[in-house]
């Protein structure tokens, strides 16, 4: 443990300061344009070098790699040790502001692990402190252990104006003392209340999180007793010490309530019950601040600006480490727009595979509500797929990787994802590029998971995209995983063909839907035909024809005809495999909707995690 009993009163005072700005300087202030959070100070003037073993010096560096890995999944604090003996052993502890979560608190801490041993060289224990976040180490257990002395305390320059307010303020403070501390482990709590009609204060309680319910009372407690005396007559203060501290002011210093929420509320187009925004967005997804995505997006600036949809637009970001980020900003005037929040959280921030495009964290502060994933570079299908330039660099070899990916990732929403997943709206749009132009499919807005042992559900909201909807979704309500086979099976012979469903009768001249203009040169044997002449010179005819019969296996007008998604990903492996004779399609002509204009010309940028406009149709 880092001990503090020795220290002058000048090195308690510079303690205080070093504190004070470590947790409480203003976020706002903290972000420059792609800069790591701030150094503050460290211990280690108060400490002497001394030789460090190898042993120890190897578990240190170990220790410090963990806890730097660990920050980017975590929720903003852990602790732990490594080594097998007292000689060797080191604990370590790295905490984050509780309002900072995610990839802010992730900056942070890995700055922090780097710096430490650069300004504390040779020391068995050290404390460094960040802007928003702390990191501690030590040859011995400092875990659990309350340490309330030094004090310190950071008065603002106001004065309150009445003993009412006193009263009040330590009222208030005392609730949120409870609230932290009342067996729910959480540590922390920070909220706000009317001093009048046009006055409100704030106030922030919090414990490094390495301590029990009670250990976190006795700290808070600890310090409230002080207020009296150095701090109750002005209008903003803060009062800390090792393990937690207090904060009080006029102004709303943290970022975001993290204060609990109902558990379910009433959905605002439906007035089902459902859980709240809150309750959803647990461990399986990061939170990123606001004022951290304002930042990256130019404050959502139209040179940043992707894309445009119905469920609102889409932003390019980069985060403090350089990262690409493309944050989608559903819009607040869209009925669906609370709907779609939900799914994607529920939904994509559970599954991972390589062919589903990564939801990173998302936010929601006031009115916003963000969704921020791993930045595509060559942007989605269609932007390639139906470009007359740029479709001449999707090659047969890329064109088969593409829809063999597309494949496998509807085979893990299907059969092999922790819930069972029917996209709903899969369409070139829906489909992401990466650099390696791997396909990665998005968009989860209109996603449904299914029970064990669910074969299809019913609806009255037809949702999807004219083209790509199966039948018997368009005209009943059924959806199933083989209306995703039927998606799947008009977005190959797009693929193959460079021409799309929608309004095919009308721009080909054919006076038939895509579908029925292929099953036409199956039955004439001149399928090949239907082929992009871009793919002449690098194709193999023989995998062409395989992909058109597969993919006029899944547009049967029975979804039993139709194979299942692993069914299909057999047939595409194999080259010997003798496949079923296809039957014909669904009768299915398409319809020239706002999807055709919009999603290939609203790119600004090469990338777009694209907004489904979706069409809503009578029953």
């Amino acid at each position: 443990m880092i001990v503090y009993y020795s220290m002058e009163r000048t090195k308690l005072n510079l303690i205080s300061i070093i504190f004070c700005f470590l947790l409480f300087l203003s976020f706002k202030q903290l972000i420059t344009k792609a800069q790591s959070p701030t150094y503050v100070g460290d211990d280690c003037n108060y400490t002497k070098p001394k030789p460090l073993t190898n042993a120890y010096q190897t578990n240190l560096n170990s220790i410090l790699l963990n806890l730097s890995n660990d920050a980017a999944t975590s929720k903003g604090y852990n602790y732990t040790s490594i080594g097998d003996n007292n000689t060797t052993k080191v604990y370590g502890l790295y905490d984050c502001r509780s309002d900072v979560v995610g990839f802010f608190c992730q900056f942070c801490v890995a700055a922090a692990t780097r710096e430490v041993l650069q300004r504390c060289p040779n020391r068995a224990s050290a404390t460094i402190f960040f802007t928003i976040c702390i990191l501690r180490y030590s040859n011995e257990n400092f875990f659990g252990k309350v340490i309330t002395y030094p004090a310190w305390n950071h008065l603002g320059d106001k004065n309150v104006s009445s003993v009412v307010e006193i009263q009040k303020g330590e009222d208030f403070m005392k609730g949120l003392i409870r609230k932290a501390t009342n067996q729910t482990n959480q540590l922390f709590y920070m909220d706000g209340f009317n001093l009048s009609s046009t006055q409100r204060r704030y106030g922030l309680v919090q414990c490094t999180r390495d301590l029990t319910n009670e250990g976190c009372g006795q700290c808070l407690e600890t310090l409230l007793s002080k207020i009296p005396k150095c701090c109750e007559h002005k209008l903003g203060w803060q009062v800390g010490c090792v393990s937690c501290l207090i904060r009080y002011d006029e102004n709303m210093f943290y970022l975001h309530n993290q204060s609990p929420s109902p558990s379910v509320q009433a959905d605002p187009q439906t007035g089902w019950l459902t859980p709240a925004y809150e309750e959803i967005l647990n461990a399986d997804l990061p939170t990123i601040p606001l004022i951290t995505i304002q930042h990256c997006t130019g404050n959502f600036s139209e040179t940043s600006k992707l894309g445009e949809g119905g469920f609102g637009s889409v932003y390019k970001g980069i985060l403090p480490d350089g990262r690409e980020i493309a944050v989608k900003r559903l819009s607040s005037s869209s009925g669906q727009g609370s709907e779609e929040f939900k799914n994607e959280v529920m939904f994509i921030a559970k599954l991972q595979h390589r062919n589903l495009v990564r939801l990173l964290a998302c936010c929601l502060e006031g009115n916003e509500k963000l969704l921020v994933y791993e930045f595509m570079p060559n942007a989605s299908l269609d932007f390639h797929l139906f470009d007359d330039e740029k479709r001449k660099k999707l090659d047969w070899k890329l064109s088969l990787s593409i829809i063999n990916g597309i494949a496998k990732g509807l085979l893990y929403l299907h059969e092999d994802s922790r819930l069972r997943v029917i996209h709903r709206d899969l369409k070139a749009s829906n489909v992401l590029l990466d650099h390696e132009m791997n396909p990665k499919i998005s968009d989860f807005g209109l996603a449904r998971a299914f029970d064990i042992g669910q074969i299809q559900a019913n609806t009255r909201r037809i949702m999807g995209t004219y083209g790509y909807m199966a039948p018997e979704y368009t005209m009943e309500g059924v959806f199933s995983v083989k209306s995703d086979v039927f998606s799947f099976g008009v977005l190959v012979l797009e693929i193959i063909s460079g021409k799309k469903n929608n309004g095919f009768y009308l721009s080909e001249g054919h006076g038939q839907s895509l579908l029925l203009y292929t099953w036409k040169k199956w039955c004439e044997g001149n399928c090949l035909e239907l082929m992009d002449s871009v793919l002449e010179k690098s194709c193999i005819h023989n995998e062409v024809v395989r992909c058109i019969n597969i993919g006029l296996l899944c547009v049967q007008e029975d979804a039993a005809d139709r194979p299942t998604m692993s069914n299909v990903v057999v047939m595409l492996a194999s080259d010997t495999m003798t496949l079923p004779k296809p039957k014909h399609p669904a009768f299915s002509i398409g319809r020239m909707t706002n999807e055709d204009a919009s999603t290939s010309k609203s790119f600004k940028d090469p990338s777009n995690n694209d907004v489904t406009i979706s069409n809503i149709l009578p029953r």
